[in-house]
């Protein structure tokens, strides 16, 4: 979003809406960048992690789609500037040099990013959806948060008990 836009919120239906158009673009570009991100993962651990998120998104997918449904529109896509800044950095590291663990945790902190971003857009749109009186589909966009919550804690999980303390040698 510009400083400047030309976006119109005359209802919290609208801004709703607008919140997953935006998930629903970063979701789809984050299954093109994930794959990249496991490739470039040099522990299996990590790499695991990553292919398992993968699935994980493509569900999510297929979740915001069920939204769109439920709200008797047809999935679109709104750009999501912050997904593509992200996915930037991310990609910087998919391409740096230099010591494989240190690489792995910066992988680590840029996934975690995108993780954050992700809690915090669902959670908006969960509670949107409940204040809206859309209650199934708060339910469907749970379900997706809680998995980006595990996501985060699995990531945090690996960097702790293994990729950090390599990198730190």
């Amino acid at each position: 979003m510009g400083l400047f836009t030309s976006k119109e919120f005359t209802s919290l239906e609208d801004l709703f809406v607008d919140q997953i158009q935006d998930l629903y673009d970063a979701e789809n570009r984050l299954v093109e960048a994930i794959p990249q991100m496991a490739e470039a993962a040099t522990t299996q651990e990590l790499k695991t992690a990553f292919q398992s998120h993968l699935g994980e998104t493509k569900e999510h997918v297929k979740r915001l789609e069920a939204v769109f449904k439920g709200l008797d529109r047809e999935p679109k896509r709104v750009s999501c500037e912050a997904m593509k800044g992200l996915i930037k950095e991310g990609e910087e590291i998919v391409q740096a040099k230099g010591d494989p663990h240190v690489i792995d945790a910066a992988l680590i902190a840029a996934a975690q990013r995108v993780e954050h971003y992700e809690i915090a857009g669902y959670g908006s749109a969960r509670n949107f959806a409940q204040r809206l009186g859309k209650a199934r589909l708060a339910e469907i966009l749970q379900e997706t948060l809680d998995e980006e919550g595990n996501a985060d804690k699995i990531l945090t999980q690996v960097a702790e008990e293994s990729t950090n303390q390599a990198a730190a040698r």
